[in-house]
C-alpha cells in the first residue's frame, strides 16, 4: 500500500478546511487532518465503503467514529454487492 504523506501534505498546504482523505494507502506519523486508511479489507467483505460511488457525499464524524453517506440507501446497494474476484499471484502464495 502506498504511503500517502505527499497527498496529506498537499491537502494541508492548499488551505482546504473541509476535506478528508479516504484511501487504501497508509499514513506516516506526519499526516494531519481527518484520514481514513487501509479501506480495502472492509470494502472487500461488504462493508459500507464497498458501495460508495464517485459523487457520493460522505460525512465523517470523528468523535463518534462514524462514516455516513448522504442521500444513499447503502443497504439497497449492498444487496447486489459481490466482492471482486482476484487471483493471488503465485509468488505471494509462496509457490515460486
Amino acid at each position: 500500500m502506498p504511503e500517502t504523506l505527499a497527498v496529506t501534505l498537499a491537502v494541508a498546504h492548499c488551505g482546504l478546511k473541509r476535506v478528508a482523505l479516504v484511501t487504501d494507502g497508509r499514513f506516516s506519523g506526519a499526516s494531519e487532518g481527518p484520514c481514513v486508511g487501509h479501506v480495502s479489507p472492509e470494502a472487500y467483505v461488504g462493508g459500507p465503503l464497498a458501495v460508495v460511488e464517485d459523487g457520493d457525499e460522505i460525512e465523517i464524524n470523528v468523535p463518534n467514529r462514524t462514516l455516513n453517506v448522504h442521500g444513499v440507501d447503502l443497504a439497497k446497494r449492498l444487496e447486489s454487492f459481490t466482492p471482486p474476484e482476484r487471483e493471488v499471484p503465485p509468488v505471494l502464495c509462496g509457490n515460486m
